[in-house]
């Protein structure tokens, strides 16, 4: 049974989220030659200020203008 795991930061829309869930199902099933029954995909949002990229927050990246900690 193929497990998915995606890891994003919150804000998409449900129907954005289900094309996704489709998507990569559709790829297993393809690549793996497995029926779509057997395909899980787990969604794991985060919040802006609990993804980092080099060394700042998220949120900090996209609003630089607010004041450093």
């Amino acid at each position: 049974m193929p497990i998915i795991q995606v890891h994003l930061l919150e804000g998409r829309t449900p129907e954005v989220k289900k094309r996704l869930i489709r998507g990569l199902t559709d790829a297993v099933c393809s690549t793996l030659g497995v029926g779509a029954e057997s395909v899980r995909v787990i969604l794991q949002e985060m919040a802006p200020d609990d993804f980092g990229i080099a060394g700042e927050t998220v949120s900090r990246r996209k609003h630089p203008q607010v004041s450093r900690d």
